[in-house]
């Protein structure tokens, strides 16, 4: 019988040896591992029984050691096995204790640590309270100065009005034909003082004090404070009716605090006369400003 007659037979039998070589190769190459026999433990023994003796008798007078020897050495393999095993407890035991110091340590290291977190946090508290304490003291201590500079500066000017308006009233209000209010034929367009009569409030708590000049219209200024009491201001009006000069706290003022004082000044500037030539230039007056809470 023919084989591989057809082209494709041939063809298969050319890639199965192929393929078979390649096999083949491989195992030579890669092959399995074989790995040597474990050493063995222990202590040889001989028995005796060697063909090296010469004769017969003795060879049979070998044969009693024969039976005695594995007695002795039977307990020399244990002794041995025993000894070998204890240095290994030793070093179990060793290796445990090297473990739990290593551990202690740690843990005393993670203690220290704690604790000295705790103390910088504790000094850090400290030191930010202490600062928010100057902050506070000094915020106060500039806060007292400012006050104590209004203050001074408030009594400088009340005490300047005051001579101010000692002297106008020694120029002005006397007798004859004096440019003031004083009997005779006084000037129509003369000072005019808080307290003399004239215009010193209306509804809405504003009143004012200008001779010849009728009444005036202005702006109310609120103040930005919650304080209350009346403001005296004194003005000075040109021939056109506008207020050229105010300064507010003089005689007749009931509160003199600053959160008024201003307020009260700029209400004084928003007044408005009407125009007459024949006032004097300037003409001085007054405005008076009863605040009240919230206004």
């Amino acid at each position: 019988m023919k084989y591989l007659k057809t082209k494709h037979e041939q063809n298969s039998a050319k890639i199965t040896a192929l393929i078979m070589l390649i096999l083949i190769l491989l195992l030579f190459v890669v092959g399995q591992n074989y790995t040597d026999p474990p050493e063995e433990f222990g202590v040889a023994i001989n028995f005796g029984g060697s063909s090296g003796g010469g004769g017969g008798a003795p060879a049979q007078a070998a044969a009693p050691p024969t039976e005695t020897q594995p007695e002795e050495t039977e307990p020399q393999v244990e002794e041995q096995q025993e000894a070998a095993a204890t240095p290994t407890s030793q070093e179990n035991v060793i290796t445990q204790e090297d473990e739990e110091a290593v551990l202690i340590k740690k843990q005393q290291e993670q203690a220290k640590k704690e604790n000295d977190a705790k103390e910088k946090a504790k000094a850090d508290k400290l030191a930010q309270e202490k600062a928010e304490k100057a902050a506070k003291a000094a915020a106060e201590a500039a806060e007292k100065k400012r006050q104590d500079d209004i203050r001074k500066a408030n009594d400088a000017l009340i005490n300047g009005i005051s001579n101010s308006d000692s002297a106008s009233d020694s120029n002005s209000n006397g007798p004859g034909n004096g440019p003031g209010n004083g009997s005779g034929s006084g000037n129509s367009y003369g000072t005019s003082h808080f307290g003399d009569g004239s215009g010193q409030g209306n509804g809405d708590g504003v009143g004012y004090g200008l001779n010849g000049r009728g009444k005036p219209d202005y702006r109310k200024i609120v103040q930005e404070c919650n304080e209350s009491g009346l403001v005296v201001v004194r003005i000075e009006v040109d021939r056109s009716g506008k207020v050229v000069k105010a300064v507010p706290g003089v005689k007749g003022t009931k509160n003199t605090a600053a959160c008024l004082l201003e307020p009260a000044r700029k209400m004084a500037l928003t007044h408005k006369w009407k125009a007459d030539p024949k006032a004097p230039e300037p003409q001085v007056g007054y405005v008076s400003i009863n605040f009240k809470l919230g206004q």
